[in-house]
């Protein structure tokens, strides 16, 4: 750990990048050494992740979970038109296999709850801190100047705000839900100045949209 730590704190740029693409690679190797790779990989980018955050906890600052009524109004908000918007606009590529484990495990098996259990979690708590450092704290003001550690989290930029939604929607399937989503936790960090407000806008609408996954069989949303 204190290995990585060291890593991390060569730059802000290394602090808030590298973790986001360690964690893109690994996304970028399930599936492809066998159909339960795509799970059991899954399962070992969470655990990545997981010690990702541990070590830029006390690096980037700014990182800190923050619970206001605003994050939550804007959670529920972006589950709900991530949603119901679904039908009504054309996807992002194929959107590739999709996403069950009791496809692969078998119907109400243990393994399929148990990476149910992981996703939710990993989807909850280890992916918000990790993309809101990188597309919020890095991203975004990187698009104002290259010094982006000088430029205050409430600065705002049209060009900025468009660019970063733009690169968060063109990450995700669900292209349009993604840039309304980029520009609802941007607001959040633009009026809070800080992470944390968005981090648990972004850990409510995981978990809610991990929940409906679930609760309707809507596998298509992971």
């Amino acid at each position: 750990m204190k290995g990585l730590r060291d890593l991390l704190n060569r730059s802000p740029l290394i602090a808030r990048v590298a973790p986001f693409v360690i964690f893109l690679l690994l996304t970028a190797l399930q599936g492809k050494v066998g159909p339960a790779s795509a799970y059991w990989i899954y399962a070992a980018k969470t655990i990545v992740g997981a010690l990702l955050v541990v070590a830029m906890w006390p690096i980037v600052a700014e990182m800190r979970w923050a619970i206001s009524w605003e994050a939550v109004v804007a959670g529920v908000g972006v589950f709900l038109f991530w949603v119901f918007l679904d039908p009504y606009y054309p996807k992002w590529g194929s959107g590739g296999e999709v996403w069950n484990p009791f496809t692969q495990f078998g119907a109400g098996s243990t393994l399929g709850w148990f990476f149910v259990a992981v996703r939710i979690l990993g989807s909850g708590f280890v992916v918000p801190p990790l993309e809101e450092a990188f597309y919020r704290s890095f991203v975004y003001r990187y698009m104002i100047k290259p010094e982006f550690e000088t430029v205050s989290l409430t600065t705002y930029s049209l060009r900025a705000l468009a660019i970063t939604a733009i690169l968060f929607g063109a990450s995700h399937y669900q292209w349009l839900a993604g840039i309304l989503c980029g520009l609802a936790f941007q607001g959040l960090v633009l009026k809070k100045g800080r992470l944390g407000d968005a981090m648990t806008a972004h850990a409510i609408t995981n978990i809610l949209l991990g929940i409906w996954v679930v609760w309707k069989a809507q596998w298509q949303f992971w």
